[in-house]
């Protein structure tokens, strides 16, 4: 009995993580496709040094997967990701900020905003994104589901939990040394001085091309 509680809580985290990374990628596709369009130009954006990852997204998947999933009426999912959706936005452009002096977007000049963090355009979005994730994107979770029990795709989750855990990690660590450099801050150890030569500002701000300095 108590082994399957155990697997059930593995099979269980196995899901949540891999349904960040799929939210995650689906950003990055989303991201493109809507930089690249508005643009006229093919425009990469990522939310991590490494891979097509936009991790808000991943995040929004995560809290669709727990309260989107709850709702049958469509109408009630689209407020409901609506609201979730501008929250979520907004706690990680705070959060940018403080941690590392940037933010990746800023809708000031958008009708109904709040602080540029957040915009009823946008809000509305994430309610259709919601409405989408309940009649599309969760019946596909349950039928794929099963290969959680797979020998093949736990060793696959195993060597993207570590890969995933370095992406994230490397990436705080260059954004936050850049934010030292640009305070003029020297290297403090041989950390700063390896994320100094391997992360230049060049090198991120090509990553990270759509992100703006907070003076």
């Amino acid at each position: 009995m108590k082994e399957n509680k155990i697997a059930k809580v593995i099979n269980f985290i196995i899901k949540i993580f891999w349904i960040f990374v799929i939210g995650s990628v689906f950003g990055f596709v989303v991201e493109m496709l809507y930089a690249t369009v508005y643009t006229r130009t093919l425009v990469i954006r990522q939310g991590l040094i490494y891979g097509p990852f936009i991790q808000v997204y991943g995040m929004g998947a995560v809290a669709y997967y727990f309260l989107i999933r709850k709702f049958k009426d469509p109408k009630d999912a689209f407020f409901a990701g609506a609201i979730m959706g501008g929250v979520l936005e907004y706690l990680c452009s705070f959060f940018q900020e403080i941690f590392f002096g940037t933010i990746s977007w800023d809708y000031s000049k958008f009708f109904l905003n709040l602080n540029g963090r957040i915009c009823l355009l946008y809000c509305v979005y994430w309610g259709i994104i919601a409405v989408v994730f309940l009649k599309i994107v969760y019946p596909w979770l349950q039928k794929i589901e099963p290969l959680i029990y797979k020998k093949s795709v736990r060793i696959l989750t195993v060597f993207m939990v570590l890969f995933m855990a370095f992406d994230i990690t490397i990436s705080a660590l260059a954004a936050n040394r850049q934010q030292e450099r640009r305070e003029q801050i020297p290297p403090k150890n041989d950390l700063d001085t390896f994320l100094d030569k391997a992360y230049p500002d060049e090198f991120l701000d090509r990553i990270y091309n759509n992100k703006k300095n907070v003076e």
